[in-house]
């Protein structure tokens, strides 16, 4: 990773749900603070393309394991590009498809997995003076030391309408069902054994449903920049 050039030095951790528009904020957040960005999520995505190419069925613990462990998963830490690859295969496009949604959170679940790629996770951001890390997990067991928790979430409708209007649906039923998956898959990250879905102790929680992705942005940077580093506290 290349070093900032940003008074800001330390991480920011940035968990929630899906569909509170962590990516974007995330990625506007690093691209302030002239930081690095890693998109943990897009790591288990990656994952879950290799389990479903390979014909693994996701419930089958030890194979998904197996096949992850294989997969040479490749994920980048510039924020202004998107870089996910498996077997050096570009797979950005399709890590966000409806197959791969369906599949991610029992693929997740594996506690191999997770081991796995929570010790990618902290080799790629380590040594590096400013680093924005996005995920489920990243401030209660990745980065437990960060500068900064934040936790990013919203109400299911609203997330479901973000989801919609990236996805370019309008049905007011298919929007409804996305609100359901949405809650169906809360249920399923916040109650599994490994690294439930929750917020740190310490985490700041910012509610964006009636708040514009900008100013999101704004306030965690501002958040950011008044931080204490880990090492600093007393």
């Amino acid at each position: 990773m290349s070093t900032p050039q940003s008074p800001f030095r330390g991480s920011v951790t940035l968990d929630g749900p899906s569909g509170t528009g962590k990516s974007t904020v995330a990625r506007g957040v690093a691209a302030r603070l002239g930081a690095a960005y890693l998109d943990t999520g897009a790591m288990y995505r990656a994952a879950t393309v290799a389990v479903l190419d390979a014909g693994v069925d996701p419930a089958d613990a030890e194979a998904v394991a197996r096949t992850v462990a294989e997969a040479g998963i490749v994920v980048g830490t510039e924020a202004g590009t998107e870089r996910v690859e498996v077997g050096g295969t570009d797979v950005a496009a399709r890590i966000r498809g409806a197959e791969v949604t369906r599949a991610v959170s029992a693929v997740s679940a594996v506690p191999a997995v997770r081991r796995q790629l929570v010790a990618q996770q902290r080799a790629l951001v380590t040594g590096a003076e400013a680093v924005v890390v996005e995920g489920r997990d990243i401030g209660t067991v990745v980065l437990p030391d960060a500068t900064l928790k934040v936790y990013l979430t919203a109400a299911p409708e609203v997330r479901a309408q973000r989801r919609a209007g990236q996805l370019g649906v309008t049905d007011a039923a298919e929007i409804a069902a996305l609100a359901a998956d949405l809650r169906r898959r809360d249920e399923y990250d916040s109650s599994r054994a490994d690294s439930p879905l929750r917020p740190a102790a310490d985490a700041v929680v910012v509610d964006s449903s009636d708040l514009s992705q900008a100013q999101v942005v704004d306030r965690i940077v501002l958040l950011a920049e008044t931080a204490v580093p880990a090492g600093d506290r007393t």
